[in-house]
């Protein structure tokens, strides 16, 4: 009989936990995303997106406290970041390791995930549970956290943060072709006076690892072909650099220059956020030095957001002059004449590039708005239907190719995948200008068949700004500038080839 009347009490009753009144259930606003169809709807619908303020840390600083609810969902993206990167991971690594049973550890934050996922779909109007369900509920999440928090974690690396490359420690035995290629690198650069043609043959296909360093100095101009004179001529220059140091470094405080050093102060944390190496107090004082000695020898463009991408190859690549794993060195630990070489030559490379693309960032940056232009004319003739379907969209090639032009590609590629690139542009005579319009002609037409499958404006944008390339390496980047070759060889010397 008391069984029967609890039965029944949970039946009837209306004011237990969990259950709502009769006729009196909240309405839930049934919300529907509306996709944009043009590029100020999409601008609308996202401008608070943007509206990141400068003083975004002291804001942060003076957020509460966040509730257990925002905790709980925190450790749940967390944990799906996580799992997402172990199947990256296990993706690079080949197809054995695919297969191979999932680890304990991801299926705890699985298990966390849906647990959670669950819950808030319940609570959000669909069927409520009860408070003591919702107490065990989330007293499992804790505990499931508090367990997996416990555990060892061991340091991943990001795949993103990976700046091997086929001549890298850790990789593979070189193969015999491998070995000869880099035989007669040494044997060109050994030579008395190296040929800057011969030389720039040979990298077109990349430069190996050990050798790479010094032709990238020879190939940028920084270091003259005569052998004998390299030393001199690096030791003036890197005098003259620490020269600039300390006449000017000093005036980054003073009211001319102090916007131009906080811009830089406050790009400079957002370099690779991903790769720890970048996140090093003593590699961002270098990088400050650098872009504000540069900023100051160059009034006609000054500092601009993108330029500090362009340090960050050249500092990689005579970094591993002296480390073998630049993944995990430590850049304050090196003696302080190495930091002093690596930083001078870093400036002086990115000199000799920018001054050959200096047009991309002086006043309304004309270079670039002329290198998309190109690229929409170039894209319109070798691929009609990308072009029409881009028309269709409305999407202009401005808002996805700016990017490509200022950064140079740098944000849609791995930092191992860029070095890669560099190799050929060095090696071509107006590789960071003329043949990078045609290796982005080559990297659009790559996603052909994934920009013709989205259908509306926002979908097209957000591919176009979040290209999954983070598990490329150099075997793509090779197809990737051979195709580029091969539109340069069919269309720079034919303004007319194929023009509708």
């Amino acid at each position: 009989m008391a069984t029967e009347n609890r039965i029944h009490f949970w039946r009837r009753n209306a004011k237990v936990p969990g259950r709502y009144p009769k006729d009196t259930k909240p309405k839930f606003n049934n919300l529907k995303s509306k996709k944009a169809s043009s590029f100020h709807e999409f601008a609308r619908s996202t401008n608070d997106a943007w509206d990141i303020d400068e003083e975004e840390d002291e804001d942060f600083l003076s957020t509460p406290a966040p509730t257990l609810s925002s905790t709980s969902r925190h450790h749940s993206t967390s944990a799906q970041d996580q799992q997402q990167q172990i199947q990256a991971d296990d993706t690079e690594t080949g197809v054995s390791d695919r297969l191979a049973p999932p680890s304990t550890e991801a299926l705890d934050f699985q298990d966390v995930q849906e647990e959670d996922a669950e819950y808030w779909e319940h609570v959000n109007g669909k069927v409520v549970k009860s408070s003591s369900d919702a107490h065990l509920n989330m007293s499992s999440v804790r505990s499931s956290l508090q367990k997996q928090q416990s555990l060892p974690v061991r340091a991943i690396i990001p795949l993103v943060a990976r700046m091997s490359d086929q001549n890298a420690s850790g990789a593979p035995p070189m193969t015999v072709r491998e070995k000869s290629r880099l035989d007669k690198f040494k044997q060109l650069l050994a030579s008395p006076n190296t040929d800057l043609e011969e030389l720039r043959k040979h990298s077109w296909s990349g430069i190996p690892r050990e050798v790479r360093p010094i032709t990238w100095r020879l190939l940028s101009g920084y270091l003259p072909a005569n052998k004998e004179r390299r030393e001199l001529v690096m030791k003036r220059k890197r005098e003259e650099y620490f020269g600039f140091i300390e006449q000017y470094y000093h005036s980054r405080t003073d009211e001319h220059y102090k916007d131009t050093y906080r811009q830089i102060h406050i790009d400079i944390p957002r370099t690779n956020p991903l790769i720890p190496l970048f996140q090093q107090p003593a590699v961002q004082e270098v990088f400050e030095r650098i872009l504000f000695i540069w900023a100051i020898r160059h009034p006609a463009s000054g500092y601009v957001q993108g330029i500090n991408d362009l340090v960050t190859p050249f500092f990689v690549v005579f970094l591993s002059e002296f480390v073998k794993d630049v993944e995990n060195s430590e850049v304050a630990a090196l003696p302080l004449d190495t930091q002093r070489n690596i930083e001078a030559d870093s400036f002086w490379c990115m000199s000799k590039l920018l001054d050959g693309i200096q047009d991309n960032y002086t006043f309304a940056q004309p270079g670039i708005q002329n290198k998309v232009k190109a690229l929409e004319e170039l894209v319109s003739r070798i691929d009609e239907d990308i072009h029409n379907h881009f028309k269709r969209y409305e999407v202009e090639y401005l808002q996805f190719a700016f990017r490509w032009m200022n950064n140079l590609l740098m944000r849609e590629l791995p930092l191992r995948c860029t070095i890669r690139l560099w190799d050929t542009y060095q090696a071509e005579t107006e590789g960071f200008t003329h043949f990078h319009l045609y290796v982005c002609s080559a990297f659009l037409i790559e996603w052909r068949k994934e920009i013709l499958s989205m259908v509306d404006f926002q979908g097209l944008l957000m591919l176009l700004q979040n290209l999954p390339t983070i598990h490329w390496g150099n075997e793509e980047v090779g197809l990737l500038l051979a195709e580029a070759y091969r539109l340069k060889y069919m269309f720079a010397d034919a303004p007319s080839h194929y023009k509708r």
